[in-house]
Order: structure tokens, then sequence, then C-alpha cells
């Protein structure tokens, strides 16, 4: 580094490219890759320090001072860096502004111990503007910030390291608890357990089509209409009922006789009038610019993104230099953003578009932070999706279309709009009989023109829109009904979480901070507690016992309103109004208002696990989770002290489906591999269809002594022994026999189900690896084998993968000389890569993700990394492939070891 030069730190590569070009010759801008320093594990802490921090990496009784520690990879980067701040004389630190920004800062503070002036420069986007002021407006490290990402951290590894040895003793091993996924874990079980309780209510109403009775109407004039009342008494919604499936108030509710009766009087009547019409005018206002809450939320619902994938594309966004910066609470705009965005609204609808005066907008969110501005595009004057489509990739040119639609749309008029609604009265068989239908006309489109917010999933049939048109009407028309029919409807349960509607959830009880969101949803579906059918979150029984522990033994600990208050604490703390050692105290040791974290460990008493890990399922049976999963015990009424039953569970099963008739269903199936497909003609052996703890399989198996098989059924059908004739005991002294040849067996496709196999399918299975030829030039014998990783071909140490199972059955010789011609793992274009990214600031050289052999990997063609169990390799960002990459830098190449063979000479055995 050239004398004189200010070093700039910053923590992404990214970020680190775009601000060096905006500051020129005289800076040197460098980045950490994230953090540099964590809490210790207990094998990294030294031994004259075990006494004081072996437990947490932390003395608790000398002010909860934490032991750090720099990773591999954050070693290598301090040395970098202290090498390029000997030339510097001054250090700016521009680490993101916010918590574990100015953590990271400090840390670096912490691990440089520069001897030059330092200051924090911040900035909330990443243009030349933005940046070259950020460079003349400094400030000092914010310690309060700083202490309170300590304590948080601190508070974290206190709780997880206290709480969860309980639950691998009492539930399972690699069950965890936290501060905030244990209560994100709890709100999704709840929402089960309200599924679980609810009882449905059934209803009926009539449904029909109303067209004009006049000779000269349009073909586009008729509307549908719903049955309100009857005799004056209103009909029967989905939101009359509670979730124990009884009326709120008194309606009336007809059944599918009742009904059907009253459709056919209906249709015989043919006709309604009119008797009142209402036109009410009406407002939509559009809703704030993002925050990092609402921004995931949307990009949940519109774009099917989860919560991880979107800040992964926004943080991406943000480091280019296209929009502000993405964790923030605040809905407000900076004037320059305000005027940007009614600029290209007047130019793009009209000067009707936005109001006479800017809109401003107040975040009601609990424990919401103003730090900055909302995320909107960058720059004073936004570029349209249009003009940054060849810089973006997909995902990322989908998330700025929906940032900027957003923000323009904030600051356009409001719509307006005008609802009619009609009764229609029928005399049905000396009955008054009235329908009513609605329809919306829009007047004035104002920011829908531009946008309009997705809508998570709504219960029953309240809030069904109406947007259909009516035509001109007046009281006393005549109409024709056509298509009067009858339908039955049922109540429904609240909706499971969704990814968009769980951060909702989080934000309003004032659960960790937006910017956890991601890393809570993800950390509780990574440990097994939640699982994804489509968009919804469901919970596993797993989830289930860990919760019913923590209700009983840390009911404090996963409170939505304690875990709040521990949020507030927090902020408190960053505002420097409460002092983080006193805190820790009080939570951990406990005060006057608080037991302590110490003393409900150190006072737990009796935990009954197998309680713990039992839910009964009406009378039927008893749902237990063990060590390999759930399944259901039943009892022997016939013998209640003997061994009981057990059936397993389906895994694609929900909680809430587990109700005693599905139960008893199981319970009754028959049971999977009982059932023979019968002889094997080449070796004269049965052939079962069996269902084990690793899934469905089939296997031979020699028949007992005068078995026979039931042609018809496939039973087996086994002679008693005779009890007259004594089994033969072994001889004392006699050598054993040699052990049986294990049955071959095979495991089933994925295709295929143990209910619907047949012997051939299964005589397939069981003769793979099939040979499929030799290479003629070779000579190599190449065969088709089922794998741990799935379907391939093998030809000596060479190893090909399939595209299915079925190949394995099907593919030739020259199918397989084909695929032995092409490029290995899959590469059949210009790149195998799955993504590409930009050059890896160590090495220079692109990264790219793969999917090799052993799984996907991230390599830039120098040091290959795998993507680590657990996450999803197509949500991995440029940032966590440079990390990947560091560490496995770090690491250095495998070494392998030569153990020295040694001869050792046997004593001749003694003369007897």
């Amino acid at each position: 580094m050239a004398e004189g030069k200010k070093l700039v730190i910053v923590e992404s590569p990214t970020k680190m490219r775009s601000i060096q070009g905006y500051l020129g010759d005289g800076y040197e801008v460098l980045s950490s890759v994230g953090h540099i320093r964590d809490l210790a594990d207990k094998k990294d802490i030294p031994a004259d320090k075990k006494q004081a921090y072996g437990k947490y990496s932390i003395d608790i009784d000398n002010g909860f001072d934490p032991y750090y520690v720099e990773s591999d990879r954050g070693r290598k980067t301090v040395t970098e860096l202290k090498r390029a701040l000997k030339g510097a004389d001054e250090l700016l630190l521009a680490t993101d502004e916010d918590r574990e920004g100015e953590a990271i800062a400090w840390h670096l503070l912490e691990a440089l111990k520069p001897k030059v002036p330092v200051r924090r420069m911040v900035f909330h986007e990443i243009t030349k503007d933005a940046i070259q002021a950020a460079v003349g407006n400094t400030r000092e490290l914010d310690l309060a910030l700083v202490d309170a990402q300590e304590t948080r951290r601190i508070l974290d590894r206190l709780y997880g390291w206290d709480v969860s040895p309980v639950l691998w003793y009492k539930v399972q091993q690699g069950t965890s608890a936290g501060r905030v996924q244990s209560a994100a874990t709890r709100m999704v079980v709840d929402r089960e357990r309200e599924r679980m309780a609810f009882v449905s209510a059934s209803y009926w109403d009539i449904e029909t089509m109303a067209v004009p009775a006049r000779e000269a109407h349009a073909p586009d004039e008729s509307f549908a209409a719903r049955l309100a009342r009857v005799d004056g008494a209103g009909l029967a919604r989905g939101t009359d009922f509670d979730d124990r499936g009884e009326l709120k108030k008194a309606v009336l509710v007809l059944d599918e006789a009742q009904a059907r009766e009253l459709a056919a009087a209906i249709e015989a009547a043919g006709s309604a009038s009119v008797s009142n019409l209402e036109a009410k005018p009406g407002t939509r206002s559009p809703k704030p610019p993002f925050t990092t809450s609402t921004l995931q939320q949307e990009a949940g619902r519109k774009l099917s993104m989860s919560a991880k994938h979107a800040m992964g594309v926004a943080q991406r966004l943000y480091e280019k230099g296209f929009i502000t910066y993405m964790r923030t609470d605040s809905t407000a705009l900076s004037k320059q953003a305000i005027e940007a965005a009614r600029a290209q609204a007047v130019a793009m609808y009209g000067d009707k578009a936005v109001p006479p005066n800017p809109r401003t907008y107040r975040n009601n969110a609990k424990n919401a932070q103003e730090a900055h501005e909302a995320i909107r595009p960058s720059g004073e004057t936004f570029r349209t999706p249009s003009e940054v489509s060849g810089e973006l990739d997909r995902d990322e040119q989908r998330l700025y279309d929906l940032i900027w639609k957003r923000t323009m749309a904030s600051q356009m008029s409001d719509a307006k709009y005008e609802t009619t609604t009609v009764t229609l009265t029928v005399d049905a068989a000396g009955r008054r009989v009235e329908f009513t239908a609605s329809g919306t006309v829009y007047t004035f489109k104002g920011f829908l023109d531009a946008y309009e917010e997705g809508r998570d999933e709504k219960r029953g049939d309240a809030d069904k829109a109406d947007d259909q048109s009516l035509p001109n009407l007046a009281v006393g028309d005549v109409l024709k009904l056509k298509d009067v029919e009858p339908k039955g409807h049922a109540t429904s349960p609240k909706p499971r979480y969704t990814e968009a509607s769980l951060v909702k959830a989080l934000e309003e009880k004032g659960i960790g901070r937006p910017s956890t969101f991601a890393s809570i949803i993800d950390v509780i579906i990574n440990r097994g507690y939640v699982t994804k059918r489509g968009q919804a979150l469901i919970p596993s029984w797993l989830a289930f016992s860990v919760i019913r522990l923590l209700e009983q033994h840390f009911a404090d600990l996963v409170d939505y309103d304690f875990t709040a208050a521990l949020e507030d604490d927090l902020d408190a703390i960053a505002r420097g109004e409460q002092k983080r050692v006193d805190w820790l105290k009080d939570f951990y040791f406990g005060s006057d208002e608080h037991v302590g974290l110490r003393n409900i460990v150190d006072n737990l008493g009796e935990i009954d696990a197998r309680a713990l890990n039992s839910t009964p399922i009406g009378d039927v049976a008893t749902l237990r989770f063990g060590k390999y999963g759930p399944y259901l015990e039943i009892a022997d009424a016939a013998n209640p002290e003997g061994e009981p039953r057990r059936v397993n569970i389906p895994e694609e099963l929900a909680p809430d489906e587990l109700t005693p008739a599905k139960a008893q269903e199981l319970i009754d199936a028959p049971v999977a591999g009982d059932r023979v497909l019968g002889e094997n003609p080449a070796t004269g052996k049965l052939v079962l269809v069996k269902d084990g703890r690793f899934g469905p399989y089939v296997q031979e198996a020699d028949p007992p002594a005068d078995e026979v098989v039931g042609e018809a059924t496939g039973e087996v059908i086994a002679a008693a022994p005779d009890p007259a004739v004594p089994a033969e005991k072994p001889k004392r002294g006699a050598k054993k026999a040699p052990a049986a040849p294990k049955p071959r067996t095979a495991s089933l496709f994925k295709s295929m189900s143990v209910d619907t196999i047949d012997l051939e399918t299964a005589l397939r299975l069981l003769d793979l690896p099939r040979t499929v030829g030799a290479d003629p030039e070779s000579g190599d014998v190449i065969t088709a084998q089922n794998g741990r990783y799935g379907p391939y071909l093998k030809k000596g140490t060479d190893s090909r993968t399939l595209a299915s199972e079925q190949q394995l059955f099907d593919i030739t010789l020259d199918e397989a000389l084909a695929v032995y011609a092409q490029p290995k793992y899959g590469a059949r274009g210009a790149s195998s890569a799955l993504k590409e990214f930009e050059a890896d600031p160590v090495s220079g050289k692109p990264i790219k993700l793969k999917d090799g052999r052993f799984g996907p990997y991230v390599t830039d063609g120098e040091t290959n990394a795998t993507i680590p169990r657990g996450e999803d390799a197509m949500e991995v960002t440029f940032e966590r492939a440079v990390q990947l990459i560091a560490d496995k830098r770090a690491k250095g190449p495998v070494k392998r070891t030569t153990t020295r063979r040694t001869t050792t000479t046997k004593k001749a055995p003694a003369k007897k």
C-alpha cells in the first residue's frame, strides 16, 4: 500500500469493489469477509483459562467476560489487513450501520490495534455521492451498539448451552433450544394445536346467476348472487362459527335437504325483483415502502422466495449499488427519494398519479428501530427495471422490480372505487327469499396502476372479494334466475403459517429483529422442527416434544411477551439506557422480577421423558416419539402387560391429519413385509417385500421346512413343529457352524410402492448391479448400480451418474458409452455450473456452484468447498461462497498420514 493512503475496511467483497471505484486512488478498500472472531469452542480455550471460561467461553463470575478467538479464515484476514495498515495514515471502518456491523468494526479494532487515527464511516446506499459524503461525515464507534450485540451473543450462548443438554437427554440427541428459535417453533406448534383441536361445522347456501328480464340486454349482463336471508333470518356463513363448531350468534343454518328443497322452490319461481340498491364510494391507499420484514413477506407471496433467499438477493442488490440498505425497520424516505418516486410516477402515469403533498408513513411494528431509510432503489433518480436488466441475474431483476414498484406506488394517489350492492327478492312457495350481489368498479386506479400488495391465505368465506361488474339496475326491475345451485360448505381451521405470515407474526409480537427472521426460519427448518409443504410450515412431532418440555420446565423462556421484553432490554442497552453486565446478572442469576436461568436449570426436578414424548390419539393409540421418529403404540387388550404393537407413521402425514380415525386406518392396514411375492424360479427361494427402518425393500429368503406358499394370496402357511420331538442341543465343545450367508436384498425405487410391486420387478431389483457390457477399447466391464447417492454407472474406478433409476434396467451398452464420452459430472455445454458468481477476491477467478458425485460444492478452479449439509445449494450467495472457499483454503490441503508397518513375532503356543 502506497504511503499516505487511507485504508477502508468493509465486510463484503462485492461491497469492497463497488466502493473502491467511487473513492479513487487515495484509498484502498479491503474486506473482512464477515466476522473475524467469535466466542470460542471449549476445545479452543487454553488450559490456564479453562476454569474461568471453560463452560460457556464466558466468565460468568467476572462481568460475563467473553473469550473470543479468530477463525482460521479470520487469522489470515487479520494478517492481510495488518500488512495493509502498515502503509496507511488513517483507518476507516465502513461496515454496515447496525448492531452486527458495529460489532464487526469493534472486533476489527480489537484485532488490528491500529496506531493511526480511526474513524467510523457509515452510509445507507452504495452510490458515488453517498460514499463520498460518508467519507466527509464520519463518527466515533458506537460502543452502546457493540454492547447490545455482545449481550445478544452472550445471552444466546447461555440460553442454548444450558437448555439444549436437557433436550438431548429427554427428547433426542442433536436437538437445540434458542432464545428466538424456540419461541418461533412454539408459534408453529401452537397453530397446529389449534388445527388439531378444531371442530368443523357444515352449512349450506344457494347460489344462482341473475340476468335482466328485459329483451334488449347484453349477453355479459348476467351476474352471480348468493342467498342471504330466508323470511328475514340471516343465513349462516363460515365466520358465524367458532373453532368448536358452535354458532356465535343466532342465524339460520340450512342442511342439505333443506337447501335442496328451497333451491327447487326458487327454480320453480324462476324470477326475482330488485328490492334494494345501495352504492358506496371508497378509497384505497398505497402501502408504505419496504422494510426488511415486509420485503421478506412480499417476496414470499409474489416471488415464492424463502426469507433467507430474499435477503441474500437483497444483499447482492445493495452491495452492487442498486438499492439502499436492506436491514431496516424504517418506512421513511429521504427528500430526494420522495422527489424521485413522484417524478417517475408522473412521467409514467400522468399528473394525477401523485397527490398534491408527499406521503409520510409511521411504523407501528413492535420494537421498530428507525435508524435508516426504507428499502428503495438507490440514487437521486431511480433506474427502471428495464434499464438495469442487463446487469442483474433473474432473481435480482425480480426483486429489484418489486422494490421499484413498491417505492413508486408508496408516493402515488389513492385508488377510488364504488361498490354497489343489490338485493333480489324471490317468492319461493310462500317464503320470502333474498339474494345479494356486490360489484366494485374503480373510478380511478391511482397507485394500483403501479403495484398492489399480495395477500396471505384468508380463513373462511368472509374475505372473498366480489369484483364482478353489475348491469344498470333499478328498484323494481325483474331478473331471471338460472343455474340455481345448492352448495355445501364446511368451516376450516386457521391456515398454517407460511414464511411470509410467520415473519409478519414474529414482527407483530416483537420476537427477534427483522434482520434475524430469515435465519430463525432457516434454523427451525434445518433442526427438523418444521418442514415445508408447498408454502405451508408444518411442525414435526419432534417439535411437539421439544415445546412440551420447554413449556413445562422453561415456561418463561418460550413465553412470547417475555421473549419480546428481552428485545426491549437489548434496545435499551443499544441506546445506552441499560448496563450490559447488570442486565446479564439479572437474567442469569435472577432478580426480584425474574427467577434467573441458572436457578431454573439447577432446580428442574424430575422430567418424565416418556410422558414428554407421548400424545394420546383419542382412545385408539398413543403416539410416541422415539430414536427413529414417531410411531403409534397400541396396547394388547388381551395381554396388557405384554409388549405393545408398534405402527410407523408415514412421513408425509401432518400432525393435525393424525385423527383417531386415521390412526385406526393405519393400525388396520396390512403390515408391509408379511407379503410374499412368490418364488424365484432360478433359486427356489421366496421373494418378500418389507418396509424397514431405511425404507421399503425386497429380500430373498429360504422357505422353512414344510412351508407352503398360498398361490392365490401369497400368504405364507408354515407347519407347526412337532412338540413330541425335542430340539437337538449342540454338543459342548463342538465347533460352531459357519454363519449363514446374508440374504440378497434390494431397495425399492422411489417410484415403487410395497403395495403394487410384483415378482418380476422384484427379481430385476435383486439382480442389480446389472452388467451392461464391456468397453470395446479398454475391455473394462460397465455395470449399472444403485447407490447411496442414486443410480450410476461404474467402469473400473470411473463412475457416472444416471438420470433416472429406470435406466438401471434399460440402459444399453451404446448409451452407457455415450455417457462416458461426455465430460464428467454432467457438463454438457459451455458450463457445467448450477450457478456462476463473480471472481473470488483472493484468487481472482470466477466462482461456480457445481454438483459433484458427493453433492453440491463451490469452486474457484483452485479450491473446492462442499456446501454444508442442511444448506440449500441454490440459495448460496456470492458472499457465502467466498466464505466457504476462504475457510477451506485456510485449512490447507488434507494431510495424509503414512502408517509405518511393523512386524511382530508371534510366540509359539505352549506345549500341552
